[in-house]
C-alpha cells in the first residue's frame, strides 16, 4: 500500500510563478491562477478592472501601463494564509535611481481573487 500526499502549492509560490510568466510574457500562464471574477486595482487606485477576461486584455498592451525602460530589480514575496505581498524594487527611464512599490495579492482557495497595486502616485505619474 502506498502513502501518497498531496502537495498543496503556498500562495507565495503561486505569486512567484506568476511574476516568472510576467517575466517570460507568458499572460496565459498568468492569469490561469486568478479567479473570472477577479479584481484588478492599478496605481493610484483609480483604476479598477473587473473580470480575468479584462485584466488578460490589458496584459496584451502591458507597455502601455508601464513607465518607459520599466524594470523589476529586486522583487520578495511576504505572507501566506491568503494573502501575499510583492515588494518590488524597480527603476525606469525616468526614475533611473529607482523605488518600490507593492502589490497585495488576496486568494480564493488557490486562485487570486484580488490584485492591488500600491505606490508613490507622484512619482509613478511623473515616471510617464
Amino acid at each position: 500500500m502506498t502513502n501518497q500526499q498531496t502537495i498543496k502549492v503556498s500562495h507565495a509560490d503561486i505569486v512567484q510563478r506568476g511574476w516568472e510568466a510576467v517575466g517570460r510574457g507568458d499572460w496565459d500562464a498568468l492569469v490561469a491562477d486568478y479567479v473570472d471574477d477577479m479584481v484588478f486595482v492599478m496605481p493610484g487606485q483609480n483604476d479598477v478592472l473587473n473580470g480575468r477576461t479584462a485584466f488578460r486584455e490589458v496584459l496584451n498592451n502591458l507597455g502601455a501601463a508601464l513607465p518607459a525602460g520599466f524594470e523589476i530589480t529586486g522583487l520578495r514575496q511576504i505572507g501566506e494564509m491568503g494573502e501575499v505581498v510583492s515588494i518590488i524594487d524597480w527603476k525606469c527611464a525616468k526614475v533611473p535611481e529607482g523605488s518600490q512599490l507593492s502589490v497585495l495579492f488576496i486568494f480564493d482557495g488557490d486562485k487570486v481573487r484580488e490584485e492591488r497595486w500600491f505606490v508613490d502616485t507622484e512619482q509613478w505619474k511623473a515616471a510617464f
